[in-house]
């Protein structure tokens, strides 16, 4: 009985720390897209990385080196998990923004489950349930009533213009394969020490493309009040807080449970650009939301006990 009150636990707790991770994530989008022609889009990422890093490093120094057989023996993998999750996704949603409303940008990234489900599949065969189907399909139907208003044509067409739109859909298939790869993160290595690896190599891929963008390209970053308040938003909040919380929700639920979360980004982004952006919330948001909820209810609770 405490062994089923202890899971109950943890899971509950996997939910809240997925639901902030979603909240810290909608704010990014929309300071990605209140900013990008104000800050470069490599510069926010860059400076974004190397703030936390800052900030991080006192606290996994030690555990790093503790680690440092199982970093040597596990290179390659965390290597490519560095890239994916710290240099490729952010990066590549900030490259988006520059030309892609934020609105569209969240509504590729709600395709996100569908490609995490898919590199599961491929990478460890895990099976899925028709009710985690279902609950994806009601949330893909909530993400479709908030951006598309109701009308399909829209939608398409929103979908088939703009480079921004490729932009984002790399950022998703990054997202999801790090996502996945999550089940793979050496035993050895503690959490804290993962993600501050992560950092560390994520921002040295990620310094090349700084320098090029900084010297040849041009584009510079002025600091003022704007720009340090949104690095130190994305650093603080989209960076540590929200990596730490989604690599502990994957733990505890597993990466095609945890996925069905993302959907949620969506409902905060809309939340708080009514809030800081004065968009006004119509009846079809809140229709949209209805579904999104839903549909995370039928692939989270009741699809873990129809599948035992």
């Amino acid at each position: 009985m405490s062994s089923q009150s202890s899971i109950k636990k943890s899971e509950w707790l996997a939910y809240l720390l997925l639901v902030l991770t979603t909240l810290f994530w909608g704010g990014n989008f929309v300071v990605g897209r209140a900013v990008h022609a104000d800050i470069p889009p490599i510069a926010l990422a860059w400076w974004r990385w190397l703030v936390a890093l800052v900030i991080i490093l006192p606290f996994v120094i030690r555990p790093l080196w503790q680690a440092r057989s199982v970093l040597l023996d596990n290179w390659k993998l965390l290597a490519l998990m560095s890239l994916l999750g710290v240099t490729g996704f952010n990066t590549l949603v900030y490259l988006g923004l520059q030309s892609l409303p934020a609105s569209n940008a969240i509504l590729l990234l709600s395709a996100c489950p569908v490609f995490i489900l898919g590199f599961s599949w491929v990478l460890y065969k895990e099976r899925v349930n028709q009710l985690q189907i279902a609950g994806m399909l009601v949330s893909l139907v909530g993400i479709w009533v908030l951006v598309s208003k109701g009308s399909p044509l829209d939608l398409l067409t929103q979908l088939g213009t703009g480079s921004g739109n490729l932009w984002i859909l790399s950022a998703v298939i990054s997202w999801a394969l790090y996502s996945a790869l999550l089940c793979r993160r050496p035993a050895g290595l503690p959490g804290m020490a993962f993600f501050g690896l992560t950092v560390v190599l994520g921002w040295l891929f990620l310094t090349p493309f700084y320098l090029h963008e900084h010297w040849v390209l041009e584009r510079t970053l002025t600091f003022n009040k704007t720009s340090l308040l949104s690095i130190g938003y994305v650093a603080l909040f989209a960076s540590i807080a929200a990596f730490l919380f989604w690599n502990k929700g994957v733990e505890i639920l597993t990466p095609n449970r945890a996925g069905y979360f993302i959907h949620l980004i969506p409902v905060w982004g809309i939340l708080l650009a009514s809030v800081f952006l004065a968009e006004r919330l119509e009846t079809f948001h809140w229709a949209g939301i209805a579904f999104i909820f839903t549909g995370i209810w039928l692939a989270t609770l009741l699809g873990r006990k129809q599948s035992g």
